[in-house]
């Protein structure tokens, strides 16, 4: 089993852009940078793991900032987990750009996962945790 966290607001995997000058498809800035602090927390973090080989169940916890804006009692209902975020980032998106960053890393290709768990909670410390089984225990 490997576990770390990503420290920061939870972001998703953009869609590709394209350049219509150059005729070129490239990955938004704001996704690589995301997708290199996922595989900088998972290279910190689990240093003297080994990547993962065959089959892998990959757990993702999304903890989103309160907003400013909400009350006591909806802060409240927040960390009590009564409310849940249903803003953007897509859960699908966030879940892309974790896999993606920690392909050849963590396990040779995202292919190898079989299962996701996903789930968005708020919290005072935003962030996402991941936890990455190895087939032999799913």
């Amino acid at each position: 089993m490997i576990s770390f966290v990503v420290a920061g607001k939870p972001q998703g995997k953009a869609r590709p852009r394209f350049d219509s000058r150059r005729k070129i498809t490239y990955t938004p800035k704001k996704t690589k940078s995301y997708e290199s602090l996922v595989r900088t927390s998972y290279l910190t973090q689990c240093r003297n793991e080994s990547p993962l080989r065959g089959a892998v169940k990959a757990n993702i916890i999304a903890y989103f900032p309160i907003p400013k804006s909400a009350t006591k009692a909806e802060r409240e209902k927040m960390l009590a987990g009564e409310l849940r975020p249903t803003v953007k980032p897509d859960m699908d998106n966030i879940i892309k750009a974790i896999l993606d960053a920690l392909n050849g890393y963590a396990y040779k290709d995202d292919a190898a996962v079989v299962e996701v768990e996903a789930e968005k909670w708020y919290s005072d410390t935003p962030r996402v945790a991941v936890i990455l089984t190895d087939g032999g225990t799913l």
